[in-house]
């Protein structure tokens, strides 16, 4: 990289993509004077706030764990005035952004004191040449184009001159540790002394995002790979990396297994996930991509499959199963991982018995869920844990 003036960078939420991946990176990169973190948690503001601004993660390899340090950080609740001006000068100078929320439903939440609002009035505030770019992680092909279109509605498009939007594709398997004999058994590191959040975040940092127009801008969080077209690989990772995740995680449930590790033992658990990886959502997707880059050729395809199967069922990364399958309602949606992988596997020609074996098992979970919420309680309890037949 070209010498550069170091910048400034902001973020909104302190979840682990953001800890383990932009917050990380930013801070290991060298390239950035200040880190700025909006998050509503105030037990999780003040922990690092009063640990001087450092906090500490975990980063899982295929066999060792490091644990590492990040200086610097200058946490702000938005929900406080002092802290949200706080936070709109921030946004002023800086050079780089990234949100990591749930969804992108959290944009807009919380009228003046939301993302969308203190992102429109720090934008206003720059200097008409200054360039900034927003990275947006929250796993949606157009959550880009929705933040753009929420910054608009507070402050219309008139700020935006010389600021770019980006999607991202982030394979990045994290999560935040809750198991104590898992952090006992690796020695993980709380984020602060005194804050028991644990964050355990993969070392895979491969992650594509799309590609800046801004003239002459040098991105300071160097490692990323930018594409012209960003949405074959957007699909790549939803209806191949998270629809194969999930598959494997609702087997392993039904297995009885605590972790995605434990699932990776279990020989014909991994051989239904590999052919629903390979044989049905690949071909789905080389089908439709073909030509597009060598990710769409069997061999690419193969090769990401094998990468990817080792790095979920990774011991030291003890993937709780229950993590991975929370949320069903939206996972299982018409668009989304399964259900979206097994429509373009059948548009291929292909019948995806495996993939439908995990839609089944996903709409065991949510009618079991819906009828915890109707049936009265006296039903599970003299069913026995919640086990029922139900007639044919």
């Amino acid at each position: 990289m070209k010498n550069i003036e170091k910048g400034n960078f902001v973020g909104f939420g302190l979840g682990p993509i953001q800890t383990g991946l932009f917050l990380y990176e930013a801070f290991r990169s060298g390239n950035f004077k200040s880190f700025t973190i909006a998050e509503v948690d105030d037990a999780l503001v003040d922990a690092i706030n009063k640990n001087n601004g450092r906090c500490t993660i975990n980063i899982a390899f295929h066999d060792s764990i490091l644990t590492t340090e990040i200086e610097g950080v200058r946490m702000l609740n938005p929900r406080s005035e002092k802290d949200r001006q706080e936070l709109i000068e921030a946004i002023a100078v800086a050079d780089e952004i990234s949100t990591s929320l749930p969804s992108i439903a959290f944009y807009d939440r919380g009228g003046d004191l939301s993302v969308v609002s203190c992102l429109a009035e720090g934008l206003k505030k720059r200097n008409s040449d200054k360039q900034t770019i927003i990275y947006t992680a929250e796993n949606n092909n157009h959550a880009a184009e929705a933040l753009r279109a929420g910054v608009e509605k507070y402050g219309g498009d008139q700020s935006l001159s010389n600021v770019q939007f980006l999607n991202t594709v982030i394979g990045k398997m994290s999560s935040i540790v809750e198991d104590s004999m898992v952090v006992e058994q690796y020695g993980l590191a709380p984020l602060t002394p005194n804050n028991n959040k644990t964050v355990l975040v993969e070392a895979f940092n491969k992650i594509l995002i799309s590609k800046i127009d801004l003239p002459g801008f040098t991105r300071r969080i160097d490692i990323f790979d930018e594409k012209a077209d960003l949405l074959p690989f957007e699909e790549a990772k939803l209806y191949g990396h998270n629809a194969i995740h999930l598959l494997l995680g609702l087997l392993a449930h039904e297995r009885g297994c605590r972790t995605l590790a434990e699932a990776g033992l279990q020989t014909d658990l991994m051989e239904i996930t590999r052919k629903a990886f390979i044989d049905e959502a690949g071909a789905g997707l080389i089908n439709k991509y073909h030509g597009v880059d060598d990710l769409f050729t069997v061999h690419g395809w193969k090769e990401y499959a094998r990468d990817l199967l080792e790095r979920m069922t990774n011991p030291l990364l003890s993937d709780p199963v229950l993590r991975v399958i929370r949320d069903l309602k939206r996972k299982i949606e018409w668009n989304d991982r399964l259900i979206g992988s097994t429509r373009l596997a059948i548009a291929a020609g292909t019948y995806p018995v495996n993939l439908l074996r995990g839609i089944q098992l996903a709409e065991k979970l949510i009618l079991t869920e819906v009828l915890h919420e109707i049936w009265p309680p006296e039903v599970w309890l003299s069913a026995g844990a919640g086990q029922f037949i139900l007639p044919r």
